[in-house]
């Protein structure tokens, strides 16, 4: 039995000024760090990271998504994955 950590989704959030982006369930999520693009995985490590101008790109089970975004940060703790952005276009 898997514990929590470790479920096959994740639980995205991507907040804007303007309104919620999208919330919901996905398998995998890009994003652009400071240090570079970097993905995130179920089961992966507690993180909070600046963001760049760049797109958040995630993969739900009706396909892959774009959201773009000029700034902000994401924390990830327990398959929970939190974006507060800035200027965010959805692409879409």
């Amino acid at each position: 039995m898997l514990n929590d950590d470790f479920k096959n989704m994740l639980k995205l959030k991507i907040v804007s000024p303007q309104r919620i982006e999208f919330e919901g369930e996905v398998e995998r999520v890009k994003a652009p760090g400071e240090l570079g693009q970097f993905e995130i995985l179920t089961g992966h490590a507690p993180i909070i990271s600046l963001l760049t101008t760049g797109d958040v790109v995630y993969v739900t089970s009706t396909g892959s998504h774009t959201v773009t975004v000029s700034g902000g940060f994401v924390e990830v703790q327990k398959n929970n994955v939190n974006f507060c952005v800035e200027l965010a276009d959805h692409a879409d």
